[in-house]
């Protein structure tokens, strides 16, 4: 039987303690076994402790709408609030135009890479970017990859984007009112992406008053965990020639 290739990736480890153990709690399961990391923030580290034993795929989750920056604020003023703090993610998508100054998001981008490396003692295996559409912020992450030799992964869920030597159909259903994680699963084992790899990108974890206060996504969450430990499930598809991959395993 010849095999189908899927990825689960789970984004934000760092976001918050209750991010870092649905995380956690996900890794557990089989399914999700790559994990974007967000170093920014003050839970990165006891996030990285919690996930270390079961070995994940580890990518930069680069961040720039939550917590504060890396670098200096006064350097970086179109991404920062006057408290010091980034802009959050509304306003990038309430923006009539871009306002992300390309130097500037730069180098936070470069700040992000070596506390990644700082933090975890190894180049991040994908390097992408966290909620923010913004043409400055993606130039800016495939330039500063590019620069260390990391594979720059894009973002965009209106056709594939490339990965290494390989096209991959981005996936991320968690905004719908009715979304059920098992339900776009077993969807993405039954469509046809020819030669593309299918990744459906999720956010598992527990909800906490930080994430309550910062986030708009907030159910999906725990919904995501509980399909990353549905055993039945894994072993259903695994048994219908599904294999669950990581970015590391990309060509």
């Amino acid at each position: 039987m010849s095999k189908k290739q899927i990825l689960v990736r789970a984004d934000d480890l760092g976001y918050s303690r209750g991010v870092n153990y649905g995380i956690a709690d996900a890794l557990k399961g089989g399914i999700i076994k790559s994990v974007g990391v967000m170093v920014n923030m003050p839970e990165t580290k006891a996030g990285l402790e919690l996930v270390k034993d079961d070995h994940p795929c580890l990518g930069l989750h680069t961040n720039i709408c939550v917590g504060k920056p890396l670098t200096d604020p006064a350097l970086i003023p179109s991404l920062v609030q006057e408290n010091g703090e980034f802009k959050p993610s509304k306003a990038y998508r309430t923006a009539k135009e871009d306002f992300v100054d390309l130097d500037e998001v730069m180098l936070e981008i470069e700040a992000q890479y070596q506390r990644f490396v700082e933090l975890t003692g190894q180049k991040p295996v994908y390097f992408e970017g966290h909620a923010v559409a913004s043409d400055n912020f993606f130039k800016g992450l495939e330039a500063v990859a590019r620069k260390h030799g990391c594979d720059y992964l894009g973002m965009s869920f209106s056709g594939p984007v490339s990965f290494r030597n390989s096209k991959m159909d981005m996936i991320m259903d968690s905004m719908a009112a009715d979304y059920d994680p098992k339900a776009s699963l077993h969807r993405i084992a039954n469509e046809d992406h020819e030669e593309n790899i299918p990744t459906l990108v999720c956010h598992p974890g527990y909800l906490d008053a930080y994430l309550l206060k910062t986030s708009s996504l907030l159910n999906p969450r725990t919904l995501e965990v509980d399909m990353a430990l549905d055993q039945e499930l894994k072993e259903e598809l695994e048994s219908r020639g599904i294999e669950f991959i990581t970015y590391a395993d990309v060509a």
